[in-house]
């Protein structure tokens, strides 16, 4: 019986080399290659200045308020690992601030993601260092437990599971499972490609908007002549 208190081997990471390859792709893209069925939630937004974040993730479940696995995590943690926390999404207590983010970078890790609050907000929105979050606090976190690491978590709905490729921009963050990485990077890059068509045919006065007749043809829509 481990009774919420477990830290578990993480079995499978997608590479580092492999994950950084999402750094040029934008978060949308991915997410329209995924059928827009798969977020983590609008509630989460980045708090640092600016910058992607992709890496494998390193899971922790801490009890709403409770910031004790996460300093075990930053222990584990690999350069380039982003440490994806569900708390609950509570926002009473922080569950981390200026000491461990400033202790992540120092490390080399790739990112935070917290389902909860942080605080020292004007640190972390200093730096680049990526960091979303639900909301922000003054008050402290406690540090009792229970906890596990390197366990499956949901953050709304989206299910995130050790070694699971995290990524994010300033539209928010996503992660992508272990087994389609490679598959969604080269949908994500035809969708870039399509897009920076479109992008250039507004601009010139050649983009083809047929497709809005025809699509409201086939709905039946009735338009007045």
């Amino acid at each position: 019986m481990h009774n919420g208190l477990r830290i578990l081997r993480r079995r499978r990471a997608v590479s580092l080399d492999l994950a950084r390859q999402f750094l040029e792709v934008p978060v949308a893209n991915v997410s329209d290659c995924m059928a827009r069925m798969t977020a983590g939630g609008a509630r989460l937004r980045p708090m640092h200045s600016g910058g992607r974040m992709a890496g494998p993730a390193l899971t922790v479940k801490s009890r709403p308020g409770d910031n004790l696995m996460l300093h075990k995590a930053l222990q584990l943690a690999k350069p380039g690992d982003v440490i994806v926390v569900d708390a609950g999404g509570d926002l009473t207590n922080a569950i981390t601030g200026e000491i461990m983010v400033g202790d992540a970078i120092g490390q080399g890790l790739g990112g935070f993601v917290i389902d909860g609050a942080i605080r020292d907000a004007g640190f972390i929105r200093a730096n680049t260092f990526p960091v979303y979050a639900a909301g922000v606090t003054h008050r402290g976190p406690y540090k009792d437990g229970p906890g596990e690491i390197n366990v499956p978590i949901a953050i709304d709905g989206m299910v995130i599971e050790p070694g699971d490729l995290v990524i994010g921009d300033e539209d928010g963050f996503l992660c992508v499972p272990f087994d389609d990485v490679e598959r969604l990077l080269a949908a994500a890059h035809q969708k870039q490609a399509a897009e920076t068509v479109m992008v250039a045919g507004i601009a010139d006065g050649t983009y083809d908007r047929a497709w809005v007749d025809a699509t409201l043809t086939k709905l039946g829509c009735f338009i007045e002549g």
